[in-house]
């Protein structure tokens, strides 16, 4: 239930912000002044930003009170080694990943000054690079999964 609640908080704040954003935009298109609803448009967004904030920053006080429980009954060590088997993933990938993509992407800059030609080659390149550290996040994922 309170999932429901937290995705429903959620759409609502996405329709709140996106909504006045179309309505900006027919009256731009229809000549009109956009400058005040788009100042009332920007003071809500902010609004809303610190509902939401509010709404799931107060899940900590619950989350706590779940995590003393945990650390009352004892600690459950395979849980514990898959946190940390999910960190190294991501860290470790994300390190590999950037310095793969600095390597490439100097290279790529470098041929492409050259050669305008090889952008679409490089780019293949480059992008293998970083899907280390999107493979590092989904083994992450799996881990904290199961």
């Amino acid at each position: 239930m309170k999932l429901l609640i937290v995705i429903a908080v959620a759409l609502a704040a996405a329709a709140a912000i996106v909504v006045p954003l179309y309505v900006i935009a027919r009256r731009a298109a229809a000549g009109k002044s956009v400058k005040k609803p788009l100042y009332a448009h920007i003071a809500s967004f902010f609004g809303i930003f610190a509902l939401c904030g509010l709404a799931f920053l107060g899940q900590g006080a619950f989350a706590a009170s779940e995590a003393a429980e945990t650390v009352a009954a004892g600690t459950d060590w395979t849980r514990a080694f898959g946190y940390l088997g999910a960190a190294l993933a991501v860290g470790l990938s994300g390190i590999a990943s950037g310095i793969a993509v600095s390597n490439s992407a100097s290279a790529a800059i470098g041929a492409l000054a050259e050669n305008d030609s090889t952008f679409g080659k490089s780019i293949v390149f480059v992008g293998l690079a970083e899907g280390m550290a999107i493979y590092g996040l989904l083994v992450a994922i799996i881990i904290l999964l199961f």
